[in-house]
């Protein structure tokens, strides 16, 4: 799992896009960065941050980074609550126990 993550990291690396900041310095965003901002600000309801997230990637990679963060999540929530992720994946989304 861990290799499959690496190459997926490395490969992610090709895909950064750079933006120009206001002081017309460079700056890099990586997937994971763009995913974990517009996770974050979908939460918060926050339609700016989710617009600036969404132009750091291309759409694919940004879908990638969103299941890769969600599958991340899921599996650190089950370890802490000694349960499957299958389990905690269920009831984040309001489902019965299988």
């Amino acid at each position: 799992m861990f290799g499959k993550i690496r190459e997926n990291w490395a490969r992610s690396r090709a895909t950064r896009r750079t933006h120009g900041d206001t002081a017309g310095e460079a700056r890099s965003h990586n997937l994971f960065e763009a995913a974990a901002v517009y996770v974050s600000a979908c939460a918060e309801d926050d339609q700016e941050r989710i617009d600036e997230a969404r132009g750091w990637v291309s759409p694919e990679a940004l879908s990638f980074g969103v299941n890769e963060l969600a599958c991340r999540a899921v599996v650190a929530l089950a370890r802490e609550s000694d349960r499957s992720p299958q389990d905690v994946a269920r009831a984040l989304l309001g489902l019965p126990a299988s």
